[in-house]
């Protein structure tokens, strides 16, 4: 069974904890086996990568490394950081927010 997280591609979030607390970001990917998400231009790593053929040009590249998803907090446009919440809404499951 698939976990379901209140984070979703494409959401602005913010990290809350670790080396980069403070810088925000959309969500690029969700990891549900590792509870993790990758945020773009956020926790740069450095990886050193193997030619594949002749023309391919090996090195050291910098690539976004995932995060653990208890360290982003969604953000509102309005008033920051915020907590999702889900609600039923008729017969519809609707996601809103809950201030900080």
């Amino acid at each position: 069974m698939e976990k379901k997280f209140k984070i979703h591609k494409d959401d602005t979030v913010q990290v809350i904890a670790g080396k980069d607390k403070g810088k925000r970001g959309t969500v690029v990917r969700i990891l549900p086996k590792k509870d993790a998400v990758i945020v773009s231009g956020v926790n740069i790593v450095k990886k050193a990568m193997r030619k594949k053929s002749q023309q391919d040009q090996g090195g050291i590249a910098e690539i976004e490394a995932p995060l653990n998803i208890s360290n982003v907090a969604i953000v509102c446009k309005k008033c920051g950081p915020t907590k999702i919440g889900y609600k039923i809404d008729g017969d519809k499951k609707v996601r809103y927010k809950d201030w900080l």
